[in-house]
């Protein structure tokens, strides 16, 4: 938002303090800049800096904040206000007072991937979709604040009766290995402050004041975490908006905006209408949209931008003539304005449509940065390797530790590393010092320490090489005498084990062309793993279209951005609320509740854009071997736009190409006056 005075309704929510706040910011109306001048008028008012906290979803969102605020009020950096996200917070409040809760200061934090595992043996199968519900299963059980007996009453049917079943083994185990998962993080902070008042008076004098960012997306235990912290002063300013709410698939509460308003009577609301990014043609598609669906706080964006581009919308005769139609007119339109590829956007409801699009993009030479899919090493088996990597450069790292003695089993069992556990919890000590100690011997069989002792020294001995010999060498050595490679073809069907062996190969070679270029040992290199994963993110700055799906582009914007898929089934999508990518989605019913939810993400698309919106749907499209003959997304027609409108109903490749090859011509002849 441009550097120019505040409108009357953000002054109003800055300088609003005489009690609780709800702003309830509509898309584009600078909440960000109403945050961070907030706290400057704290400050200015005279409340110490140190004791305001700003929270935040994103880590992306805290350090934007972070940065606008350092802009906007320099000060020591012990003295700066807390900018951090719920997660992060949880983490320090945790590390202060785990000690109450019967966990050591040097508890482990599992991520997704190494709680799957847990659950995988507490469920004992390999069927990865059943496992993916489970684990979603029991983070909605622990964002409602449910333990696994509650779980149990409130399973549904038998699926959910034994997924509560894994919930108890899971908790038990991580219980033992000292260890807590992400939703740990806010759910053992609330559990802190319900059961140590005095722990809960503490912080409440640290964080004197509380700014929540995005609030529509907080589940009910993020919104107790809030309550806790605010207590009797009721200090705090919420902002969010409730027609962007597009989270309930993974516990997001709008009740929690209801809440509000109950739990502290004295709440001022605060509604910010205009809009500083979009044009008036694409705000008003976007209101008539979302009038469809039920308000808790009444609005109405408008602009001061004029009223732009018209929307259009392209009827394509499949996915890849979608694809091909989206290739040339971005291109089209980009040499017509002389903008940069960095300009465009293209959503998408699922994943699974981008393959057709990246493909009709490089066919047209269009370079283009894919948000939201997996990175090379989020992949299961390069984790695996990192692991080792990591337990070499810090054997106090529990979660490293747990993920290569049990990948590739190593005779180690659930038993052993639960009684692992319990000690170094009670020794305060790392898991791997722990097993060396004479005082663990007392705790297992002779044939459940040999295992764990055999591992050990292993890898002792793999790290006393990797200080000193060639990274290569040891490398092919510790893969080898892990028989990584087996383990691969053991658990998976021959082409997934083929296709990930070829992954761990890469990423060897990759690792020691990179020892070779810097002349380290393979210490060395595993001392930076923890930076490796960024090595495979582009730039965020880089000249290129970016790709994502519409969940994935909350908090963004775009001058010019392209919505395909708008179809029956997809926009909305058949599981929509269920899940953020419908692959991971089944067919649900066409209830009210999930057809809001996907009306708010279709809101949530078309406010990306700022000049231009051009939204695509397919007569036919095709998944896997079948082929659908899907209908325009009744989303078209509640925004009164036409679904299959005359003069756009087909664009050939070869017209379009023309087109373009024309307007190249005529930029050549020095013709064009199109500005941007």
């Amino acid at each position: 938002m441009p550097a120019s005075p505040m409108n009357p309704a953000q002054r109003e929510a800055v300088r609003y303090l005489d009690g609780p706040c709800l702003v309830i910011a509509g898309a584009g109306s600078g909440k960000t800049r109403v945050i961070t001048q907030k706290i400057a008028h704290l400050i200015a008012s005279g409340m110490r800096p140190s004791s305001i906290a700003a929270i935040t979803f994103t880590n992306k969102a805290a350090t934007e904040m972070a940065e606008r605020l350092t802009r906007l009020v320099r000060l020591p950096e012990g003295e700066r206000p807390l900018v951090s996200t719920f997660h992060s917070l949880g983490v320090q409040m945790l590390r202060r007072d785990c000690r109450r809760l019967g966990l050591k200061a040097s508890f482990s934090i599992l991520d997704a991937d190494d709680a799957l595992a847990i659950i995988q043996q507490a469920l004992a199968t390999t069927d990865r979709k059943l496992l993916r519900a489970a684990q979603a299963r029991i983070s909605l059980w622990k964002n409602a604040m449910a333990g696994p007996d509650e779980a149990a009453s409130l399973a549904a049917d038998d699926t959910e009766r034994q997924f509560a079943r894994a919930y108890r083994d899971y908790a038990a185990t991580l219980s033992a290995y000292q260890a807590v998962d992400f939703d740990d993080l806010i759910l053992l902070p609330v559990r802190l402050l319900r059961e140590h008042p005095e722990v809960a008076q503490a912080w409440r004098e640290r964080l004197r004041y509380l700014l929540v960012d995005e609030y529509q997306d907080t589940n009910a235990c993020q919104y107790e975490l809030m309550k806790l912290l605010a207590g009797p002063r009721e200090a705090f300013t919420a902002v969010g908006d409730d027609d962007q709410s597009i989270y309930g698939w993974r516990g997001a509460t709008l009740e929690n905006l209801e809440r509000l308003g109950a739990d502290f009577p004295r709440l001022k609301v605060i509604k910010l209408e205009q809009n500083y990014r979009s044009s008036l043609t694409i705000l008003q598609a976007a209101n008539r949209l979302i009038a469809h669906n039920p308000k808790l706080h009444e609005k109405k964006l408008w602009s001061e931008h004029g009223v732009g581009d018209p929307i259009t919308v392209v009827v394509c005769d499949s996915d890849e003539h979608e694809a091909e139609s989206v290739a040339m007119r971005l291109q089209a339109h980009r040499f017509e304005r002389r903008g940069k590829f960095s300009d465009y956007a293209i959503l998408y409801r699922g994943n699974h449509q981008a393959r057709v699009i990246e493909q009709a993009l490089r066919k047209e030479k269009i370079p283009y940065v894919l948000s939201g899919g997996q990175s090379f090493f989020d992949r299961a088996e390069i984790r695996d390797l990192m692991a080792w990597l990591r337990l070499l450069a810090n054997d106090d790292d529990d979660p490293a530790f747990i993920r290569a003695v049990s990948t590739p089993r190593r005779g180690v069992g659930n038993v052993t590393l639960e009684a692992l556990g319990r000690y170094s919890g009670q020794r305060h000590l790392s898991m791997f010092a722990a097993l060396f100690e004479a005082g663990f011997e007392s705790q297992l069989a002779a044939r459940q320490l040999e295992p764990l002792r055999t591992f050990g020294e292993f890898v002792n001995r793999i790290a006393w090489r990797a200080a000193r010999e060639p990274a290569a060498q040891v490398l092919d050595d510790l893969v080898t005498a892990i028989d990584y490679r087996a383990h691969l073809f053991d658990t998976l069907d021959e082409r997934q084990a083929a296709a990930r062996w070829q992954n761990v190969c890469d990423f060897v070679d990759w690792l020691k062309k990179r020892a070779d270029e810097d002349g380290a040992t393979l210490l060395q290199l595993a001392q930076s793993v923890a930076i490796l994963s960024q090595l495979d993110r582009r730039d965020e700055d880089v000249d290129a279209v970016r790709m994502t799906t519409i969940h994935a582009s909350k908090g963004l914007e775009f001058p010019h951005v392209f919505i395909v898929g708008c179809e029956e089934g997809l926009l909305p999508h058949r599981g929509g609320a269920a899940a953020a990518d419908p692959d991971e989605a089944d067919a649900a019913d066409d209830d009210e509740t999930r057809i809001q939810e996907e009306r708010r993400l279709m809101y949530v698309a078309v406010t990306r854009a700022q000049r231009s919106l051009t939204l695509s749907w397919c007569q036919s499209r095709r998944r896997g071997r079948d082929a659908s003959r899907p209908r325009p997304s009744r989303f078209l027609a509640e925004m009164e736009l036409a679904a299959a409108p005359a003069q756009v109903r087909s664009v050939s490749q070869e017209s379009a190409r023309a087109r373009l090859g024309a307007l190249k011509d005529l930029l050549a002849a020095g013709g064009s006056r199109a500005g941007r």
